[in-house]
């Protein structure tokens, strides 16, 4: 890569600058709008536009802890009759942590105490429900390295998103539990369901249809 503030105008530097760190980014994400648009968005436009879902606040949010010193590593939440979901991880002290841009109040932030991927992934499942009162995660990704994208420019140009959205297809997956699991999960109750959408634009979320 090349030196950082070379990629990027004064203007953008400074934004970038106040990110000294994973909160910080998540912040920042939380400050934007939601986008809920079905284009994708690089972190330039993010920053451009003021606006991000999952995937440009991922790509965004590992762009910025790539300026930290994190490798830009994103993984993929999946999730069944539901949106998968989009993270930025980062790790310290052998431990992961994840940045992430939702419309959902329990699908953002974490905190790096988890040893491992799928002990970060499950934390995000209580949280993971559709509209139908669905809890709907049910995997995750190994992560994927942006750096190999860089002769896309993916921090900077949003003409081959789409091909680096693909990539995810073809990343190997974990699933969280076992089928037995699935047919014994209970409904999400009430309170859950209303507080996870507090502040969501209604726009942006996924209605499964009915079965």
């Amino acid at each position: 890569m090349k030196n950082w503030n070379d990629l990027w105008t004064p203007a953008e530097q400074k934004i970038f600058a106040g990110l000294q760190s994973p909160a910080l980014i998540q912040e920042y994400l939380d400050s934007l709008a939601y986008s809920t648009d079905s284009f994708y968005r690089c972190p330039r436009r993010v920053l451009a536009d003021g606006k991000a879902h999952c995937f440009d606040g991922a790509l965004f949010a590992a762009a910025a802890l790539r300026r930290l010193g994190f490798p830009p590593l994103i993984i993929d939440l999946l999730a069944h009759r539901d949106d998968d979901h989009l993270l930025a991880l980062f790790r310290v002290n052998g431990c992961w942590g994840a940045v992430a841009k939702s419309n959902f109040v329990g699908l953002r932030f974490r905190e790096p105490i988890h040893r491992s991927l799928r002990e970060l992934a499950l934390t995000y499942f209580p949280s993971y429900y559709n509209m139908a009162y669905e809890k709907s995660l049910r995997g995750y990704t190994a992560p994927l390295r942006l750096e190999r994208f860089d002769h896309l420019d993916w921090m900077r140009s949003d003409e081959h998103l789409e091909q680096l959205s693909d990539e995810l297809d073809f990343v190997r997956s974990y699933s969280l539990m076992t089928r037995a699991m699935i047919k014994r999960l209970s409904r999400v109750d009430e309170r859950t369901y209303q507080a996870g959408q507090l502040g969501a634009d209604q726009a942006g979320i996924y209605w499964p249809e009915k079965s």
